[in-house]
């Protein structure tokens, strides 16, 4: 990892976590100008603390079988200590209480994704 710099810092981007590439295809279709989305399946595959920091929010699919989603929050909000946003997609009832006792911070249906990636990119939109 490099360092960050101001304009790294500055970059209006977030994450997806999720392996469905319909749902990454119609998220990049509708994304605002200006903005970038990472998608990733691994935490891994984001970097360090600094990089994952840089990104604005994160959109984590609580669907995805290709990763626990719990294990994600685990290791942002504990081990990484970050608090970037954590907006959740999709899930049971169980699997919603559970990710917000692992402090994620929003919950939304699956169909909600495009408008709800729009409406936190105007508010990040610094």
């Amino acid at each position: 990892m490099s360092t960050p710099t101001v304009a790294s810092r500055l970059a209006r981007r977030f994450i997806l976590m999720s392996s469905d590439a319909a749902l990454a295809d119609a998220l990049r279709s509708r994304l605002p100008d200006g903005w970038t989305m990472t998608v990733a399946a691994r935490l891994d595959d984001l970097g360090g603390f600094a990089d994952i920091l840089q990104h604005r929010f994160m959109l984590l699919d609580l669907d995805d079988d290709a990763f626990d989603a719990l294990e994600v929050l685990a290791t942002l909000r504990g081990e990484l200590m970050l608090n970037i946003a954590v907006l959740t997609l999709g899930g049971d009832a169980a699997r919603r209480d559970a990710a917000r006792l692992a402090r994620a911070d929003r919950f939304f249906e699956r169909g909600e994704a495009t408008g709800v990636m729009q409406t936190f990119c105007a508010q990040y939109d610094w």
